[in-house]
């Protein structure tokens, strides 16, 4: 989704560990902007705003401007970013340049609506198996995110990407009979069986088990009989 956003950047004229690490004690994040068929270009760019954009509800998808100090204004998406495993601190950030006229594939966040007829009136659970679908489409119409109903769902039934109402130029490119929602039953109802299986192979093996100890018994005071008969 296009946002009316203009980050600024600075140019980076040279790369490497201990450059990236300046930039950090200055409180900057290094990045790279490559795309429609130009030159890489090494950045530096203000970690606050990547992170407002990532921590939005179109995140990644979304599309906005990079305004390169003494340098192009360009539609950018953010394509990869690391992330300080330990402080959370924006690392490096990988920018690609978007052609608002061709086609992108994008993966877009499904969200579930509804609470489901099979969890409330047959007890059963609703399971969310696939957490967003990948489309293709302009990059103006990427949405920010599918909503599905399951409310009509019974035990056993599911909501599938077929489902999924494309809409202007979007065709979806995951498997249209991919699973994205369905209510099973509770685990809970299968282990009492289970658990009555477990207590059956108990028992028949507690009741097999004293034979296996007297015929041992036997085979060891035959011994003594035999070697006292070969005397």
């Amino acid at each position: 989704m296009t946002k009316e956003i203009t980050v600024s950047a600075g140019k980076r004229d040279s790369r490497g560990k201990n450059e990236a690490r300046r930039l950090r004690v200055r409180g900057l994040t290094p990045a790279v902007m490559y795309g429609s068929g130009q030159e890489a270009l090494p950045l530096s760019l203000d970690p606050k705003q990547i992170l407002k954009i990532l921590h939005s509800q179109a995140g990644h998808n979304t599309i906005f401007n990079v305004a390169v100090q003494d340098g192009e204004t360009t539609p950018v998406m953010i394509v990869d970013w690391q992330l300080d495993p330990v402080k959370e601190n924006l690392l490096h950030v990988d920018l690609k340049r978007i052609d608002l006229t061709k086609r992108l594939r994008v993966s877009v966040p499904i969200r579930a609506q509804g609470d489901a007829l099979g969890v409330k009136v047959d007890g059963g659970l609703l399971e969310i198996i696939t957490r967003e679908i990948e489309i293709e489409c302009l990059p103006n119409e990427i949405p920010e995110q599918f909503t599905i109903d399951v409310t009509e769902l019974r035990m056993g039934q599911a909501r599938r990407a077929s489902e999924v109402p494309m809409s202007g130029s979007m065709i979806l490119l995951s498997p249209p009979e991919s699973v994205l929602a369905h209510v099973v039953a509770l685990r809970a109802e299968v282990e009492p069986a289970a658990a009555e299986a477990v207590v059956a192979e108990g028992e028949a093996a507690a009741a097999a088990e004293p034979e296996v100890i007297k015929k041992g018994k036997k085979e060891e005071e035959a011994e003594p009989d035999e070697k006292g008969k070969k005397k």
